[in-house]
């Protein structure tokens, strides 16, 4: 039936199923209660994105996830804008910076809503079948999740327990003392993830050099970040440069997990610096914080997986639909939840 959805939450209690109805909500409503209106779009973004997965086109996954999440947007009853994407507006088929969203444009009794999105995090894992691909995005009030250009960032993440202990201010060797000072750990028992860039040879040099059991990944940054977040996962910080927007992203869901982040912006190119200046507002190099990257308690992460990982990847079914989970972190309640679906394919 349109509008009907059934889903299976899961977390600490025995998973049950639940029955939504997908309705508008009044415009006083906050973020977190346009909740199942952004889960409905990065679910399409998923499933769109798995019916090419090991099929070695990451392009045509990244479009055809694009694609789907803009077509469910168009029917979210908010005002809403991309705060920070993957793209320029000319970046076709981004979802591009600045780029106006919902079924409420211009309105102004509207929810007036930031998204900072990727509508594929990690296409080449999509293209290859690998691990911790996802449709993401985060949510909060108009002004509160940093608006800035598609480059690069500089980030530092881990346990609740580093926070105030590291900082990107700081060098590798000092981090890796101060962190395992706070999880009373030797060097070598310290497990730090590290995007296996070239650019990265210094720091994995020194953290070699210190002892540390460094994991490399290919992509997907925000999963490591928050695996690095969990103090049960076996990972105790994420180090090094990935994209700006999957940054802000992740400030926001370790927002909700009240675990540490920072990141400072990276400009490979002039075009990014010059934009970078006319968005935003001070140092364009200084260090951010998790909270002045997302800067509301009214504000969501939610993951839905393609490739299985954090998250299930999608499973498509005999009765032509599909099976989703996605990760849903609510800043303002700390809720942190998997939430298992069957939709649509």
């Amino acid at each position: 039936m349109p509008g009907l959805r059934t889903s299976v939450l899961s977390g600490n209690r025995r998973p049950t199923r639940r029955i939504e109805w997908l309705v508008p909500f009044p415009p006083h409503m906050a973020t977190t209660d346009l909740v199942p209106h952004f889960l409905r779009a990065t679910e399409a973004a998923a499933v769109a994105a798995a019916a090419w997965k090991g099929r070695g086109d990451r392009k045509a996954a990244d479009g055809a996830a694009v694609e789907a999440m803009r077509a469910v947007f168009d029917t979210v009853p908010f005002d809403g804008r991309v705060a920070i994407g993957e793209g320029e507006r000319d970046d076709a088929p981004m979802l591009w910076i600045g780029e106006p969203l919902g079924s409420m444009q211009g309105d102004p009794s509207a929810p007036s809503i930031d998204i900072a999105v990727d509508p594929l995090e990690c296409t080449n894992h999509v293209a290859l079948d690998l691990p911790n691909a996802m449709a993401v995005l985060a949510a909060g009030p108009m002004g509160t999740l940093l608006h800035a250009p598609d480059c690069y960032m500089d980030k530092i993440a881990g346990p609740a327990a580093l926070a105030g202990e590291v900082s990107l201010e700081a060098d590798a060797a000092y981090n890796v003392e101060a962190a395992c000072a706070a999880l009373d750990k030797h060097p070598n028992d310290l497990h730090v993830v590290v995007m296996d860039r070239p650019r990265h040879e210094g720091l994995l040099r020194d953290l070699a050099a210190l002892g540390v059991n460094t994991i490399l990944i290919g992509d997907g940054d925000i999963s490591a970040a928050l695996d690095a977040a969990d103090p049960n996962s076996g990972t105790d910080m994420l180090m090094g440069i990935g994209a700006a927007p999957e940054g802000v992203i992740t400030a926001t869901a370790l927002r909700g997990l009240d675990a540490p982040f920072e990141g400072r912006l990276v400009f490979t190119n002039e075009g990014h610096r010059e934009r970078a200046e006319r968005m935003i507002e001070g140092d364009i190099e200084r260090i951010w914080d998790r909270d002045e990257l997302c800067t509301s308690e009214d504000s969501v992460f939610i993951g839905t997986g393609v490739c299985s990982g954090r998250t299930k990847g999608v499973e498509f079914l005999d009765s032509g639909g599909a099976s989703v989970q996605s990760e849903v972190i609510e800043v303002s309640s700390g809720v942190h939840r998997f939430v298992s679906s069957e939709v649509d394919s």
